[in-house]
């Protein structure tokens, strides 16, 4: 089941793409539907690779009430946001010709289902912090780590939250990076997004260059 519209030129199947992207844009809107109606909340998360599509872990603080109703083992949402920005028809050589165009936004997000499963474990939520803090501290000089805090501290930070390990069962994928355009049209884009280089524009530009799919 397809949830996302896909027309067949934007669509992706490949998980090592899809995961590539979840892995640099970790930070992700998590919707469910449960007994207090439709709720949604942005936290960061960890990729695992585990099983055909991976395991998502996560954590909400004790407080949100949204954790409750995770609780409930209900299907979830994890949308992905990738590279996005508007697109101008001036960038498109065929406008010059016939005229025939018209704005777009161009984007690229993953959409992540599954049912989450609680993780109040102590030991797996110290684990999951530590990797977490781990993944974005990364580029630091001099990384941040759960150690450089009282352990005292930290202790009563995992207190405040609950985990969550979230399998995912079905993956989908959108790259809507300029494929329906020609050749022209889409190297016009691509220069376009260069000399803007606004946000995410010079990603996305090498994306129009050298990831599209034929339009069929």
């Amino acid at each position: 089941m397809i949830a996302m519209y896909q027309p067949d030129h934007y669509w992706v199947d490949d998980v090592a793409q899809m995961h590539a992207l979840m892995r640099a844009r970790p930070f992700v809107a998590l919707v469910s539907c449960g007994s207090r109606g439709l709720y949604a909340n942005h936290l960061p998360t960890v990729l695992k690779g585990d099983g055909p599509y991976g395991v998502i872990e996560c954590h909400l603080a004790r407080a949100n009430p949204h954790w409750k109703d995770l609780a409930e083992g209900n299907e979830a949402l994890m949308i992905f946001q990738g590279p996005e920005g508007y697109i101008t028809p001036n960038w498109y050589p065929s406008k010059t010709l016939h005229g025939k165009v018209v704005p777009t936004w161009n984007y690229a997000v993953v959409h992540a289902y599954g049912r989450p499963e609680v993780m109040k474990d102590k030991d797996w939520l110290h684990r999951h912090v530590s990797e977490l803090t781990a993944q974005q501290e990364r580029n630091e000089a001099k990384p941040w780590m759960l150690s450089d805090a009282p352990a005292s501290y930290i202790d009563v930070m995992l207190r405040g939250i609950v985990g969550f390990r979230f399998a995912i069962t079905r993956l989908e994928g959108k790259w809507k990076m300029s494929q329906n355009r020609d050749a022209k049209d889409r190297d016009g884009v691509a220069k376009g997004l260069g000399q803007r280089g606004d946000g995410d524009d010079l990603e996305m530009a090498e994306i129009v260059l050298r990831h599209t799919k034929p339009s069929s």
